[in-house]
Formats: structure tokens, sequence, C-alpha cells
């Protein structure tokens, strides 16, 4: 089994899945940079090409000559999703989140995310979608009369460029602490009419509840292992159960996702979730799940290769912290 290069926590997958698989399958893992404190922990570690499309013709004679059944893309994985027939005519199980090319264009555009969703009659946090300053503007004091108000990027990761819209807010106060996502409205309205070239941008109620992250085993849109995160004050509590997982279950579903995904979502003023986002790859928080007895990566690797899958030993609601810590790092050796 061969985990590409992915996202934060792919030293986390890695270590994960091989404490379930228990030394029965080799595990590989690369990377484009020279990245020893993720990849060193497979039993084989390489060093993936630049260029993507290079990388994708790399990734399959690497595969062939080293016998791989199950390779698990965890970035750049449209490029791998659209050499699906490559893969499968290797021999090869391709796991990109996905089942084709038309999901990922349906989830990593966010504005029409949210139309597919409500249509399904699934409750989402509603959004509208501009592309002026005079759009934005109009957005802006149509949805102020629901309540707070944010707006993000359509598409875009790690929350990049997510405000909350403060009216009355300190035009400085963006600027003099960032990690509040809080930007005064007049300000926020010259900055993005004076872009170059301003991004679509959607604007959206900004409900009060706690946010979930939902970490998710699918194949082909059936959830066959999940833990949730409730996101609040600094901390993460474990949960599995309620309505935001089955929320969570049912955007599965909808999408086809296919592989370790994760879901977002946050509750209104009454408690009750709605969707914000689809991640078809892991979360880099996945890791945290181990916490609370369940090994999701491990779920994942032992059921795509026939394998027992590791037990469940889910301890309740368990409250972490992340914490940062230092690893030394061998020279690159290409350098």
């Amino acid at each position: 089994m061969w985990f590409l290069q992915g996202q934060s926590s792919q030293r986390d997958v890695i270590l994960a899945a091989k404490a379930a698989l228990g030394g029965q399958v080799s595990v590989l893992a690369s990377h484009r940079q020279h990245r020893p404190e993720i990849t060193d922990h497979a039993d084989i570690s390489l060093r993936e090409p630049e260029d993507a499309e290079d990388r994708v013709t790399w990734v399959l004679a690497e595969a062939a000559a080293r016998g791989v059944r199950i390779v698990h893309a965890g970035r750049a994985t449209r490029a791998y999703e659209a050499a699906r027939a490559r893969f499968e005519a290797a021999g090869l199980t391709l796991v990109t989140g996905a089942l084709s090319l038309d999901t990922f264009d349906q989830v990593d555009d966010k504005a029409a995310f949210t139309r597919i969703v409500a249509a399904a009659g699934l409750p989402v946090v509603s959004a509208t979608e501009v592309q002026s300053a005079a759009e934005l503007r109009e957005a802006l004091a149509a949805r102020s009369q629901e309540g707070p108000v944010c707006v993000k990027p359509t598409r875009g990761i790690y929350g990049q460029g997510f405000w909350k819209i403060g009216p009355e807010a300190d035009p400085f106060a963006c600027l003099a602490n960032a990690d509040d996502r809080l930007v005064a409205q007049s300000l926020f309205e010259q900055a993005y009419e004076a872009a170059a070239s301003p991004k679509p941008l959607l604007v959206m109620r900004y409900f009060p509840g706690p946010e979930r992250s939902v970490d998710m085993v699918c194949e082909a849109g059936t959830v066959v292992g999940a833990v949730g995160r409730r996101k609040e004050n600094g901390v993460q509590t474990l949960e599995r159960g309620g309505a935001a997982m089955e929320l969570a279950a049912a955007a599965a579903r909808l999408f086809r996702c296919d592989g370790i995904i994760n879901v977002q979502t946050r509750d209104d003023e009454l408690g009750d979730p709605h969707l914000l986002e689809i991640n078809l790859r892991p979360s880099g928080g996945i890791g945290y799940t181990l916490l609370g007895g369940v090994n999701l990566p491990g779920i994942f690797a032992t059921r795509r290769l026939g394998l027992p899958a590791p037990a469940d030993r889910w301890q309740g609601p368990v409250t972490i912290r992340s914490i940062t810590s230092a690893v030394v790092v061998t020279p690159d050796p290409g350098v």
C-alpha cells in the first residue's frame, strides 16, 4: 500500500495504517520535498517528481515495479483522478476521495456544493456568491438582516480567506489580531473593490454554535468508520453519533465519497448542524481520533487489503488539545 504526498496529516495516517497492518503488508510513502519526519515511518520512502504529469507516470511505473496494490492520493488528487483509467488498466486500486472528476468539481466549488446540497434537502449554511464590489455590498446588506455574517472564497483549503464581517469593528483590528478573523465591513468592502482581480466569494450567515469536523472512511458513499471532533474554546472533543455525524454521512452518500475524507458542519442558534464543506482527503486532525480508540486510517488500510480491521476501542467523549513538538530532521542528501 502506497500513501502519496498528503496534507499535514500524512505522517499520522502512515503510522496508524502501519499499526493496524502489523507488518503483514509493506507500506510505502512519498513526498515531493525532503520530509524524513514523514516518509521515514514507512517501510519504503520515495521522492516524488515535481511535475504533475511526470508524477502520475512515475507512480504507475514504481507501483508496477514494487508490487503495489493500493495507491492513496492525499494531495493533487484531481490529477490522479483524471488518470484513474490508467491505474485501473495497471491493476491498481486508486483512492482519491471520490470516484469521478465531477465530484471534485461539485465539492471544490463551494458555491456549487451549497446549491447541490440544498437541492438534495440537506441543511447547509446558505450563501450568496459574489464576484464584484457591488455584489459584495448588496449581499452583505441582505445577509446582515439575518444575523452575523462571514465571507470565504468559493475555492480554497485550511480556512484561507475566511473572515467574520464586523459592521462596527475597529478597522485596525484585523491587523492587530489576525487570528480573530474579524474585519471591519467598510475596510473589507474597500479592499475587495481595490483588488486587481477579486476572486469569487461566498457571503454567508455566521452561526454561533460549535463547528464539527467529521473524519470518515467511505467506500463508494458508504461510511464504514467515523469519528466527529467538536471544536470549542481551543480544544476538541471526540464524539460518535448525533445529528452532525448523521448529516455528514448523508453528504458522503450524496457525493459517493470514497476513501479517507472529512466533512465540516456548524450548529445554528438552535443547535442544529448545517453543512459547511467536504474535503476529499484526510483532515489535518485525523490522527487525534486514535486518542478515542478508533483507528480510521487502519480501518481504511485493512479493508482495502481484505485484512481484519483494527479493534474498535471507543472510549466515549474524549477532550483533547493539540500541541507542537520538535523532531530531528536528517539533511537532504540531494542538497
